[in-house]
């Protein structure tokens, strides 16, 4: 397992945001786990400040997520192979890494041998992928809010009603079909921006202001007009 080699290709692949990377190695023979630089700096520590223990490695793991990392790993060491969790950690400074623990347990002669593996902290590349996510859902709400308001536009020229009638025929529209606002909004622009569509938009926009069975139902109980 070549671990500086897979650590660096796995950082490099997370995306733009630096990631600290670092490995570790656990002897199970003589009990001494070693770190390497960049575990310590992901702990909050230099090398010196402390000596690395299991008993450390598992008080800076998140409370909620201590027992379960610790089952998952002695059920590697008890029957050998390879493992991986996601969790969190608090570092010295008590600041919260969200990281993914990766490595392999190795056994002979019965029994466990070694534990190596490497620890990638993921959280700034989470931040940025929140942030992508968040600024992409709020693009396309403003391109849905564009992609309607053009539709009305368009409903209350050719039919010369309000804008909320507008925006009513549609979401009726949509209701009754089961089809989305802004696809029926996209639609209806797309009709009115081809020329050679004119016979399908006023055919689209009469089919729009066909009264569904449900809100000619709603209408006559309104009406005080008895149904069937």
């Amino acid at each position: 397992m070549s671990l500086p080699k897979t650590v660096r290709a796995y950082s490099s692949a997370l995306g733009p945001a630096d990631c600290v990377a670092g490995t570790f190695h656990y002897d199970a023979i003589s009990g001494r786990l070693e770190w390497s630089d960049e575990l310590y700096a992901l702990h909050g520590y230099r090398r010196g400040e402390i000596v690395p223990t299991v008993e450390l490695l598992y008080a800076h793991k998140h409370p909620d997520d201590r027992e379960r990392c610790h089952d998952i790993f002695m059920a590697a060491c008890e029957a050998g192979g390879f493992f991986c969790s996601y969790h969190r950690i608090i570092d010295a400074r008590l600041r919260e890494h969200r990281v993914l623990t990766a490595g392999e347990a190795l056994t002979g002669n019965g029994g466990l041998v070694a534990v190596e593996g490497f620890m990638v902290d993921l959280t700034s590349t989470l931040h940025w992928e929140t942030e992508r996510a968040a600024r992409e859902a709020v693009e396309g709400a403003l391109g849905t809010r564009s992609t309607i308001e053009q539709a009305k536009g368009i409903l209350m020229g050719i039919l010369r009603i309000g804008s909320e009638a507008a925006f009513e025929l549609l979401a009726q529209y949509s209701q009754d079909t089961n089809i989305k606002v802004a696809s029926t909004a996209a639609d209806l622009i797309r009709l009115a921006n081809s020329p050679d569509q004119a016979a399908l938009l006023d055919a689209f926009v009469g089919e729009l202001q066909r009264p569904s069975v449900g809100h000619a139902q709603s209408r006559a109980n309104k009406d005080g007009v008895p149904s069937g």
